[in-house]
C-alpha cells in the first residue's frame, strides 16, 4: 500500500498519501467524487494559482497579511506555476461540489504546504491562503480569468492564423472561377477567391464577436466572498486584487459592478459559450465546403484536392479521405454540445450562488482548446496545401445552363428558362443554345455568358 500520513480538518482525521502536497479536504473530495476521472483543466488551475498569488500580494499591500507570510504564499504559487508536474497535486474530479469549493481548498492546501516549508512555520489554508476570499467568489473569478487568458493568447491568435491562411490562399486563386451552388445545385459562377473570402470573413467575424465578450470577462467576482456582501473581505481588497492580477497578466481586470450578479449567475460565461458555438458553426461550414469540393475525386465534385495525409481505408487501397475537415467538423459538434451543457449550468444559479461552476469551467476550456487546435489544423493541413483542379472547374462552368441568368434583362426570365431547360435536356452548352434561339450575336453572347465576368458584374 502507498505510504500515508494523517491530516485533520474540521470534520476530523483523514489518511492522505505521504507525498501529496494537499490535505484533508482534498482527500475527502477525491474519495467522494470518483465519477469521471477528469480533473479540472490545467489552464483553470494555472489561473487559480495566479489568483491566489495576486490575493496574497494584495493582502500584504493592505497590511492584512504579514509580509513574509504573503511572500511565501506568492512564491509557492510561482513554484507551482513553473512546475508542470505539479498538476498531479490537483486531482479533483470536474463533477464535484457545484461551487468548486473542493478545487479552491485543494489549491489552498497545496499552496499552504509549500509556503509553510518555505516560511518555516505553519500556514493555514483557510486563514492565510484564503484570506478575504470564499470559494463562491474565487471560482467564478477563475472562470473569467482563465477564459480571458486563453481567448487572448490562444484562440484569437489561432482564428487570426486561420483567417490569414484563407486570405493568402484566396489571393493565390484570384481569377479562378467555379460553379456556384445554392441548395447544392448548380448556380451562377463565383471566383475561388470570393468563396474563400467568405470563409475568411466568417472567421474574422467570429473573432470580433469573441473580442466583444472580453470587457465582461475582465469584470471579476473577487471581493464578493460568500453571498456577494463581501463579508470578511476588506473593502479595499477587490480593487487591490485586480491591480495585482492586472500587473501579472497584462489584462485590465476590474471588480464586477455587482457581486450579487457575479456569484449567482454565469451569464457572461453563457454569452462567451454562445460565441464559441458561433465560431464552431463557421468552422463546420468551412470544413463541409472543403469536403464537398474535394469529394470524389471521380464520382464527386472533384474541384479541389486536399493534401493526402494518410491512407483512408483499411480495405480499399489508394483511398484518401478529407481527415482534417472531418476532425474540424467533429470539434464543431462537440463545441455545440458543450454550449448546451453550459446553458443548462448557467440557469442553475439558486438564490445567491450558481452551483454548476466546475461544469461551466470545464466545458468552456474544452471549447476554447478544441477550437484553437482545429483552427490551426484546418489552416495548415487542409487550406494552405489544397490544389485546384482547374480543368474540372472549366468543364462544369461552360456547360452550366444557369449562366443564362445573365440574359434575363435582354430576353426575360421565361425565355431564359426555356433555353436552360433545352440545354439541360440536350446536354449542350448554354452558349450554343442561346445562339440558336436568340438574335443576340454570338460574340456578344460570349461576352455576356463569360463566367469570369459574371463573378464581378459591373466590374
Amino acid at each position: 500500500m502507498t505510504d500515508t500520513r494523517i491530516e485533520r480538518d474540521s470534520m476530523g482525521e483523514v489518511r492522505v498519501p505521504a507525498d501529496a502536497l494537499y490535505g484533508a479536504q482534498t482527500q475527502r473530495a477525491i474519495d467522494n467524487f470518483r465519477i469521471s476521472g477528469q480533473a479540472m483543466p490545467a489552464a483553470f488551475i494555472h489561473a487559480l494559482l495566479r489568483i491566489k498569488r495576486a490575493a496574497a500580494l494584495a493582502n500584504v499591500g493592505l497590511g492584512l497579511l504579514e509580509q513574509d507570510m504573503g511572500e511565501a504564499i506568492a512564491a509557492a504559487c510561482t513554484d507551482l506555476l513553473d512546475d508542470a508536474a505539479s498538476m498531479r497535486h490537483f486531482p479533483i474530479d470536474v463533477f464535484q461540489t457545484g461551487s468548486g469549493t473542493s478545487t479552491n481548498m485543494n489549491a489552498n492546501e497545496v499552496i499552504a504546504t509549500l509556503a509553510a516549508t518555505r516560511l518555516g512555520r505553519p500556514v493555514s489554508p483557510n486563514d492565510h491562503v484564503n484570506h478575504g476570499q470564499s470559494s463562491n467568489d474565487v471560482i467564478p473569478t477563475t472562470i473569467h480569468v482563465s477564459a480571458a487568458l486563453r481567448i487572448e493568447h490562444e484562440l484569437l491568435p489561432a482564428l487570426g492564423h486561420l483567417a490569414a491562411t484563407i486570405e493568402t490562399k484566396a489571393a493565390s486563386l484570384a481569377g479562378v472561377c467555379k460553379t456556384g451552388r445554392t441548395h447544392l445545385m448548380d448556380a451562377m459562377p463565383v471566383g475561388m477567391d470570393q468563396a474563400l473570402g467568405g470563409w475568411a470573413q466568417q472567421v474574422r467575424d467570429a473573432a470580433e464577436r469573441l473580442r466583444a465578450t472580453m470587457p465582461a470577462l475582465l469584470r471579476l467576482a473577487q471581493g464578493g466572498t460568500a453571498v456577494g456582501t463581501g463579508v470578511n473581505a476588506d473593502p479595499r481588497f477587490a480593487a487591490a486584487f485586480c491591480r495585482a492580477l492586472a500587473a501579472d497578466t497584462g489584462l485590465a481586470f476590474v471588480p464586477a459592478p455587482n457581486f450579487f450578479a457575479s456569484l449567482s449567475s454565469q451569464d457572461t460565461a453563457v454569452a462567451l459559450s454562445g460565441q464559441l458555438r458561433a465560431a464552431a458553426v463557421a468552422m463546420m461550414k468551412i470544413a463541409n465546403d472543403l469536403r464537398w469540393m474535394n469529394s470524389g475525386p471521380l464520382a464527386g465534385l472533384g474541384e479541389i484536392s486536399l493534401p493526402a495525409l494518410q491512407p483512408g481505408s483499411s480495405i480499399m487501397p489508394g483511398k484518401v479521405n478529407p481527415v482534417v475537415p472531418e476532425a474540424a467538423a467533429m470539434v464543431a459538434a462537440q463545441v455545440m454540445g458543450n454550449d448546451a451543457a453550459i446553458a443548462v449550468a448557467g440557469q442553475s444559479g439558486n438564490f445567491e450562488l450558481n452551483v454548476m461552476l466546475p461544469l461551466v469551467a470545464a466545458n468552456l476550456h474544452s471549447s476554447i482548446g478544441l477550437l484553437s487546435g482545429a483552427a490551426r489544423a484546418l489552416a495548415d493541413q487542409a487550406i494552405a496545401g489544397f490544389t485546384v483542379n482547374e480543368e474540372r472547374l472549366r468543364e462544369a462552368l461552360h456547360r452550366n445552363p444557369v449562366l443564362v441568368t445573365a440574359l434575363n434583362p435582354l430576353i426575360g426570365y421565361l425565355k431564359a428558362a426555356e433555353l436552360a431547360k433545352r440545354a439541360y435536356r440536350e446536354g449542350r452548352p448554354i452558349l450554343d443554345v442561346a445562339a440558336e434561339e436568340t438574335d443576340i450575336p454570338r460574340a456578344e453572347l460570349e461576352r455576356l455568358l463569360d463566367p469570369a465576368l459574371l463573378t464581378r458584374p459591373g466590374g
